[in-house]
């Protein structure tokens, strides 16, 4: 049989050969590059925009949003590279091959494991799932899924900067963030039952550098977007909370000591602000106590709207809401018993 070669016409009546084919594709502006843009756009002229007006709660409700987001960018940069590059350069049969068989054992292993590879609470669901995928025990991968954006160094490191000459800050932020990933690992590992989790399917990562180079930009496009759509959210909510509502309601509400952590906690569900930056967001609400902060650091990177999705699109409903409601009251439980402890 003789192949007879077909060529694609042009519209003008000429055919280009196959070798012809294929032009350089001329490369768009992304949502990345926009938002990137914008920002600097927006800190490079920040003070002639504290200028225009000489409205005081405009200029303090800037003055606000614009420290949050300084401080918070440059780790949220360093934390979505991070957590891009596990997931396209580091295997996941790493953790596979570094866990205990046993369920109990391996819960604390992999908790652990989440200082060492750190990444934020937007790539910990995939990683989990994979992990899942390639035989790791849903225990395991959970205690993994909840620690990784907690205790991370980027993360640490944020909340040092966040709350300077305050180390017990840090350390009660580690205590209570791992002991509410092993406690949710030992948790499923005893009343989880399968018919609850839908099992992930393995997903391939391309062959080859320029493969894989492609892939850790998309995944590098997509952490930052997620994540710095949502410091926006929370530094627009932070700072209204400090210019609009009356400081008397917050010091009523943080006053009393039950009600401002759960206040803060639900809250933290709410803003779903990245890992990396909220402990600037909690930095700034003053108005509450340290316990109540810290209740707002250990829920965020545990139980927020879109992780709720992602885990409802990943894991199934009747996982994500089982999971995220018993992991919002172990948290909120260990933040207060590790709060009334360290702080």
């Amino acid at each position: 049989m003789t192949m007879v070669p077909v060529h694609r016409s042009d519209g003008s009546g000429a055919h280009r050969s196959p070798g012809k084919r294929r032009k350089k594709r001329k490369r768009s502006v992304g949502e990345l590059e926009l938002l990137v843009g914008g920002m600097v756009v927006v800190l490079a002229a920040q003070s002639w925009l504290s200028g225009l007006t000489s409205a005081p709660w405009l200029r303090a409700w800037a003055s606000v949003f614009l420290a949050i987001c300084v401080q918070a960018l440059p780790f949220l940069v360093l934390g979505t590279l991070i957590s891009a590059a596990i997931a396209v350069f580091v295997p996941t049969s790493f953790l596979e091959r570094a866990l205990p068989r046993n369920q109990m054992l391996a819960v604390p292993v992999a908790g652990a494991a989440g200082v060492v590879l750190p990444g934020c609470e937007c790539a910990s669901v995939p990683v989990a799932g994979g992990l899942m995928a390639r035989g790791v025990a849903p225990a395991a991968a959970l205690a993994f899924l909840l620690s990784a954006p907690a205790i991370n160094p980027v993360v640490l490191v944020a909340t040092t900067v966040a709350f300077p000459g305050h180390p017990e800050m840090v350390a009660a932020r580690y205590v209570a963030s791992l002991g509410t990933a092993c406690a949710m690992g030992w948790l499923w590992a005893r009343f989880g039952r399968p018919d609850w989790l839908r099992m992930p399917a393995r997903r391939a990562v391309p062959e080859g550098a320029a493969g894989r180079w492609g892939a850790f930009r998309e995944a590098l496009e997509h952490d930052f977007l997620h994540a710095g759509g949502w410091l926006v959210v929370g530094g627009i909510t932070a700072a209204t909370l400090n210019v609009l509502v009356p400081h008397d309601v917050l010091k009523g509400l943080g006053g009393v000591p039950v009600l401002s952590v759960v206040v803060l906690a639900l809250l933290a569900v709410v803003l779903a602000v990245c890992s990396e930056a909220d402990a600037f967001v909690a930095a700034s609400l003053t108005a509450f106590p340290p316990t109540a902060r810290l209740a707002f650091m250990v829920i965020g990177p545990m139980v927020d709207v879109k992780l709720i999705a992602l885990q409802t699109g990943t894991f199934g409903r009747d996982f994500a809401w089982r999971f995220s409601a018993a992991t919002f009251v172990t948290g909120l439980v260990l933040a207060s018993i590790t709060g009334w402890w360290l702080l």
